[in-house]
């Protein structure tokens, strides 16, 4: 997600900041470092300036650029090439410009290609050559140059510009959502963007508002990138499989891979990570009947997302519905489908900013 404030002018005349305040320094202040506040210099209104998170470092032949999203680097296919790219982002240096890192390159088209992300190509010596994310595994590191599939209960991580390092656990997979964007940085039209596949952890410490752009990986101590984080509610995280984020900006011409590590194995368990598995014989029959119920169930009223999880306590594999809690409209939902549980999670609706 990310984050808005109002600029000098309204600070003067009324103090409105959109998210609760920063409380890890660290990834707001000037940063070599990756998972931490960056953003477009022109992601600024008349009221407002916004920022996300510089997440990660991915590079094509000698070329390093700043993974992160559309909506952070690009201002939501706005932004044209060359754009500076400053860190820490505007919204942590009184929507004034900070040291200019990267130059905006190239963003797959929102609502085009199922992902939300962009990248950007970094100036020589002001951003860490070896890919090192702020408190990734706990003190720092850096993450694996191989990707891993994301999966029900799998323990992650993540670093991101307002909630510093967390981890949680994946509660859906394969799951639609839909997801409000506003045009430009606090201020124009609200629209949405349907997603399908999408990776959601139901937690509500995870991230929050600036977080946008940054990176979930495994919670072990050979880190894999698992998704990429764009979206969310005050209650659920949203990401695009990585796998997705990379074939698709390979497919606009960027063929990119992670710089880290060279470690290949799932790595040994890091900080209290917590996670499940399910057998796959329940998870794949469970998905096959939500692949027979996902228009239906997404079509209904107030139903924001639908995808593929578990049972509360984690004893089966379920059907999982996401519902806007705001919405006046309560939909009639079933208690299973063709004998695979539904679960309800309560929500505010997804939002990218």
């Amino acid at each position: 997600m990310k984050l808005k404030i109002s600029s000098l002018l309204s600070i003067l005349t009324v103090a409105f900041v959109c998210i609760p305040a920063v409380t890890q320094a660290q990834y707001q202040t000037r940063n070599m470092h990756f998972g931490v506040s960056g953003g477009d210099v022109k992601d600024i209104t008349h009221n407002f300036c916004c920022s996300g998170t510089l997440g990660s470092l991915v590079a094509a032949g000698s070329t390093q650029y700043i993974l992160s999203n559309d909506h952070v680097l690009a201002r939501q296919d706005q932004a044209a090439p060359g754009e500076d790219i400053s860190q820490p982002g505007l919204i942590d240096n009184g929507c004034a410009t900070a040291t200019v890192v990267a130059d905006y390159t190239a963003a797959v088209q929102l609502g085009t290609r199922n992902v939300d992300c962009a990248i950007a190509a970094v100036r020589t010596g002001l951003m860490d050559s070896t890919g090192f994310i702020e408190g990734l595994n706990g003190t720092g590191g850096k993450p694996s140059t191989s990707i891993s599939s994301p999966s029900v209960g799998m323990a992650v991580q993540k670093s991101g510009r307002t909630t510093g390092h967390t981890t949680g656990t994946i509660g859906s997979i394969n799951t639609s959502v839909s997801v409000q964007y506003q045009k430009n940085c606090g201020s124009g039209r609200k629209y949405t963007i349907s997603y399908t596949n999408q990776v959601v952890i139901n937690s509500s410490s995870f991230s929050a508002g600036g977080d946008s752009g940054s990176l979930i990986l495994t919670n072990a101590s050979c880190a894999h990138p698992v998704a990429l984080l764009f979206a969310g509610s005050s209650t659920d995280t949203i990401g695009n499989p990585i796998s997705d984020v990379l074939n698709a900006l390979s497919a606009v011409g960027h063929p990119v891979s992670f710089v880290g590590m060279n470690c290949t194995e799932p790595g040994s368990p890091q900080f209290g990570a917590r996670s499940f598995q399910l057998p796959q014989q329940a998870l794949d029959r469970a998905n096959g009947v939500l692949e027979q119920h996902r228009t239906d169930l997404m079509s209904r009223p107030a139903v924001l997302g639908v995808g593929l999880g578990a049972l509360e306590d984690n004893s089966t594999a379920a059907i999982v519905v996401y519902v806007d809690k705001t919405s006046p409209v309560k939909p009639q939902l079933p208690e299973q489908a063709d004998n695979v549980p539904v679960r309800i999670i309560m929500t505010d609706p997804f939002i990218a900013y």
